[in-house]
């Protein structure tokens, strides 16, 4: 059912951002707060008996989900940012694109040594980000709980790539 409403309204942006991609746009989602409220309902009956600590949401559409199941569930977010975005101290960690690098940060107290995160974001495409959000998490002492994602494309094998950190995945709507 849950998969049905999101496939419904996510709009597909042909060659966005560049020529031969399909773009899976979920801003439509946002448009609807039934929708919305159905979603952060089917992530918290998937998620409330991992006895998860806190939710870290990946920059920036998982910060939309993700803020509210912390929220629901009555534990904190974590956001995650690109480097230079977050104001207090901060770990990093450079990861590999397909175009160069990238880097991720996470405030040095965001959460406690040992704390089991659930990381959240808003699609699961080629894994990386996610990867590196949970690399990071390890080196700061917490452990990964799992991982939760409005859509997962499952053609670029990122479930793949992440199963060897957390085999709780969850993906509401897979193309």
């Amino acid at each position: 059912m849950i998969e049905q409403q999101i496939k419904a309204a996510i709009r597909d942006i042909p060659d966005f951002p560049k020529p031969g991609i399909i773009f899976k746009d979920i801003t439509p989602i946002l448009k609807d707060p039934v929708l919305c409220e159905n979603i952060n309902s089917a992530f918290t009956e998937k998620v409330k008996d991992m006895g998860i600590d806190a939710i870290a949401g990946v920059e920036s559409r998982g910060f939309l989900f993700g803020l509210s199941l912390a929220t629901k569930l009555g534990v904190p977010f974590i956001p995650v940012r690109k480097a230079g975005k977050l104001p207090y101290s901060v770990n990093q960690k450079v990861y590999e694109l397909e175009y160069g690098t990238a880097t991720i940060e996470i405030h040095t107290d965001a959460f406690q040594k040992g704390d089991r995160i659930l990381i959240h974001d808003d699609l699961l495409a080629t894994g990386g980000t996610v990867t590196a959000t949970s690399e990071l998490i390890k080196e700061m002492g917490g452990e990964v709980a799992g991982f939760s994602f409005v859509v997962g494309l499952s053609f670029l094998k990122g479930r793949e790539k992440i199963e060897p950190i957390s085999d709780d995945i969850i993906i509401l709507a897979d193309y």
